[in-house]
This record gives structure tokens, sequence and C-alpha cells, in this order.
């Protein structure tokens, strides 16, 4: 009799042992699994439209938005840099951004929906470097009375103006590209969303 006691302890022991260890690598198994069925967030940064609060941007500024992974440059442009554009014309490559990647819906020398807001993939058409937001109008290093405010990219040397347009003899080929965007309002600036489907 002794034995069967021992025997039926040691026998539950054994059953609840394998069931916790069972129970443990079910669930091992099944949080990797149901968590592949989220988007990773490479696919959510692929295709998601990002907001940014331009309220508080003063004419003259510049911020940077992260979209896709990829910086965009959001100016507010002074009226007298808006002025400049009209000028620029015969040391520009593209002008009139007939080359360029942009939305159909962004025409002009602006190159924006709203003059006043400059919105720009912030990676030079050259070899993809961060071009630098050089205001400073007759900078002795870019041309001095020549330059007019814009862009800068210290890889090569392409300078683009405050609408994103390459000028001639640089490196780069092309306008700086224009992403799809859109407002709501007058203080949201929506980056990846249209504004035809906005």
């Amino acid at each position: 009799m002794s034995n069967q006691g021992v025997n039926k302890g040691r026998r539950q022991f054994l059953t609840a042992a394998t069931s916790v260890v069972g129970a443990a690598g079910a669930v091992a198994v099944l949080v990797p699994f149901v968590a592949s069925w989220n988007p990773s967030a490479k696919a959510r940064a692929a295709g998601a439209p990002v907001k940014a609060d331009i309220s508080k941007l003063e004419p003259g500024q510049m911020v940077v938005v992260e979209w896709r992974g990829k910086p965009v440059y959001v100016v507010r442009r002074t009226q007298e840099a808006l002025d400049a554009l009209k000028t620029e014309a015969a040391v520009l490559r593209d002008p009139e951004s007939a080359e360029s990647t942009q939305p159909a819906y962004v025409k002009g020398i602006e190159r924006s929906i709203k003059p006043e807001y400059l919105v720009l993939l912030g990676l030079c058409t050259h070899l993809g470097c961060a071009p630098k937001y050089r205001p400073d109008v007759g900078a002795a290093d870019l041309g001095g009375a020549e330059w007019l405010g814009g862009f800068f990219c210290p890889c090569h040397g392409s300078k683009f103006d405050l609408s994103g347009r390459v000028f001639k003899g640089v490196p780069a080929p092309l306008n700086l590209e224009v992403p799809p965007h859109s407002y709501e309002g007058d203080k949201v600036l929506v980056i990846g969303v249209d504004q035809e489907t906005a």
C-alpha cells in the first residue's frame, strides 16, 4: 500500500509539471504569432500620414518633420523671399519645375499650396544628402549678392532657391521633391495626404 501512495503523489506532480510546461510553451508560441498580425513599425512608417502644427512657425523659420523615415522641410517664407523667386529664373536649371517630382496641385514658382509655406523632401536630388537651410541673403560663401536665400548641400555643393529649385552648374539634376501634403485649417499641415483627396 505504501508504494501506491508514493506513485500516486509522484504521478500527480509529473502531471502538474507537464501541464505547466505545456502551457508555458503554448504561450511562448502564441505571443509571437499574434504579434505578427500587427503591422511592423516599418510598414506603419511607410504609409502613415504625419501631422505638424505650423501655428507657431514664424516668417523665415524652418522646421523639420519626419515622414516615412525621411526629413521634410517646412519653411514659412517671408514676402521678400516670395518676391525674390520671380527674379531667379536665369540662374535655375528648371525654373518652371517641368521635370520635378511634385504633386499636380503644386504649381507656379512658389511650388506650394499656400505660397507662404514651402514643403520639401529634405534630400538632395544628387546623392541624397540633407541640404542646409541658408536663408541669409547675400551670403559670401554662396555667391554674394546673387544669393537670395535657399538651401545648400554641403556634400557636393548643390544649391537650391527658396522654392527648392536647383541652380545651374551644380551636381543635383532636379529640383527638391515636394511630397504629397494638405492642410487641416490654418494650423495643421498633413504630410502624406494629397490636397485633392483631403
